[in-house]
């Protein structure tokens, strides 16, 4: 069972606390001084780190390990509120000389539609896609 913490700072402004005392600032967009994450955004970043997690633990297992691995998520929600999402899109760029496609592929896939509990949960609601890239890794300058 997780059980996480807010606290209200001032106007839109909240600081969050997780079931590990972790803590971060959650602020509204039009909070003046725009200190914190946008709540929806949150929910971005954790579908993005729940199936990153996955991800790498599968290609760990695989040995197919990456030297980088950087996630970039777009939600599109509905116009009216409570502006659910409808759409996620989650585009996964790879960086290693070593990592086979079909290896990737098969972790993500595994990671969004198996193991990932914000997927699970956000699914229900909105469809989530997944793309990837891998890149060579940067060209050493010769010294």
């Amino acid at each position: 069972m997780s059980e996480v913490r807010l606290d209200w700072l001032r106007g839109k402004t909240f600081v969050g606390t997780d079931s590990t005392r972790h803590s971060i600032v959650i602020s509204s967009t039009d909070e003046p001084d725009g200190t914190g994450a946008k709540p929806s955004d949150l929910l971005l970043l954790g579908l993005a780190s729940c199936a990153s997690m996955d991800v790498v633990e599968i290609l760990k297992k695989k040995r197919q390990l990456p030297e980088a691995m950087e996630v970039r998520v777009d939600g599109t929600q509905y116009p009216e509120p409570p502006w659910a999402f409808r759409k996620i899109h989650m585009r996964f760029l790879f960086r290693g000389a070593l990592l086979q496609p079909q290896a990737v592929e098969q972790a993500i896939r595994l990671a969004e539609e198996k193991y990932c509990s914000v997927a699970a949960t956000i699914r229900a609601t909105a469809e989530i896609t997944t793309s990837f890239e891998i890149q060579p890794p940067p060209v050493q300058a010769a010294v």
